[in-house]
């Protein structure tokens, strides 16, 4: 499930409709906070408000889910799309960043220990760097986990539109960034900006 194609899709039901966010939110007993971050990915609704939404807008479930109107001959597939999705994401962004975070410092721990006891015990400099070529892909395995966690579970926001977006995985490694910006083009305006990031939730 792609949280921001289903914000999408909301923004483009409500308006089509001609309905303002305060109008949906008032239907909703939700604030218009709430359908703003619904349409920009920065959220998603409550289990509670499936129903309710999906039947103001006129949709299935597994249309909100899927992010666009689905026929008949693709309903099926994509239901078993986002049951799949929904057991695999339940796991919750702030989560995988601490898995992540713990299993990133064992390994740095790991190669840290290797490359002593290499440098007490083992006698063969051919296997001293063996065992140094083997911390150093442990390592290389750690950046790219962190990296891939991380498009997983940034979300940036255009300074310039204002709309949620997650970019490629190629282009957020390729941006020039700070700790928490990165340079990065919006795919709906089409303007560069530096981005902050932000853990979804």
């Amino acid at each position: 499930m792609d949280v921001i194609k289903s914000g999408q899709f909301i923004k483009s039901l409500r308006k089509e409709r001609g309905l303002t966010q305060k109008e949906v939110a008032e239907q909703l007993n939700v604030s218009e906070k709430a359908v703003s971050k619904w349409e920009t990915g920065r959220g998603f609704p409550e289990m509670s408000l499936l129903l309710p939404l999906c039947k103001y807008f006129g949709i299935g479930i597994n249309e909100l889910l899927s992010g666009e109107r689905l026929d008949e001959g693709r309903y099926v597939e994509k239901a078993e799309e986002n049951i799949a999705s929904l057991v695999i994401d339940r796991t919750t962004p702030k989560k995988k960043v601490v898995i992540t975070t713990v299993s990133c410092v064992l390994t740095v721990l790991a190669c840290l220990a290797i490359n002593l006891l290499s440098a007490l015990f083992i006698a063969q400099v051919w296997l001293k760097f063996v065992m140094l070529g083997i911390s150093l892909v442990m390592c290389f395995a750690v950046v790219a986990v962190i990296v891939v966690v991380a498009v997983s579970v940034e979300i940036y926001e255009c300074k310039e539109c204002g709309e949620g977006f997650v970019p490629t995985l190629s282009a957020y490694v390729l941006a020039p960034h700070t700790l928490t910006r990165r340079y990065l083009k919006c795919p709906f305006c089409g303007k560069r900006h530096w981005n902050k990031s932000r853990i979804r939730k």
